[in-house]
């Protein structure tokens, strides 16, 4: 297990237990992410897909979002993940999804509408970004969509979502989408 820092808001400080088979999302990343999304986190619909240990979601629970929806299909790492909520005082803010992230979004267009931020941090260099951008470019209405990902990476053409910019940390880039 690796340990990860909240960097800002009401569990600033606190520590979260992360399983060792992930890639955290780095502590500038992190910043930059909410840097970008600033005050609009505060009572926001938050999606955290491939949500791995759950840093990005949880952040945005300190910061004051309103509820988050952790989506990924590792169980090691949700049952982790409920630990750090249960031991944060988060857990009535959030609900855990066990999926395949595409096949939930394509099921969940709904739950995807309602998202007033949404970030993805698949597993680096991996189709499934892409995927998930198509499902998100036809469904979401009016969220801010932030994906993590290698600068190696092309990202696919979308028709609704575009490029509102992108900031690049190392091998890291963070592109943000709006409709």
């Amino acid at each position: 297990m690796s340990r990860l820092r909240i960097a800002g808001g009401e569990a600033k400080g606190r520590r979260l237990t992360a399983p060792k088979n992930i890639r955290p999302t780095q502590g500038m990343v992190k910043q930059a992410l909410f840097n970008l999304v600033g005050p609009r986190i505060e009572g926001a619909t938050v999606l955290d897909l491939f949500a791995g240990s759950g840093a990005i979601g949880i952040e945005a629970l300190s910061r004051g979002a309103a509820h988050v929806t952790f989506v990924d299909q590792q169980p090691r790492g949700l049952a982790i993940l409920r630990q750090n909520l249960d031991a944060l005082g988060f857990k009535e803010r959030a609900r855990l999804v066990r999926s395949d992230v595409v096949r939930w979004l394509e099921a969940s267009p709904d739950t995807v509408r309602a998202a007033d931020h949404i970030f993805l941090d698949p597993p680096y260099e991996d189709v499934v970004l892409d995927r998930a951008l198509r499902v998100l470019d036809r469904t979401v209405s009016e969220a801010i969509v932030l994906a993590e990902h290698s600068r190696r990476q092309e990202l696919p053409e979308l028709t609704r979502l575009h490029v509102d910019r992108q900031r690049r940390y190392g091998d890291t880039v963070v592109t943000v989408y709006r409709t």
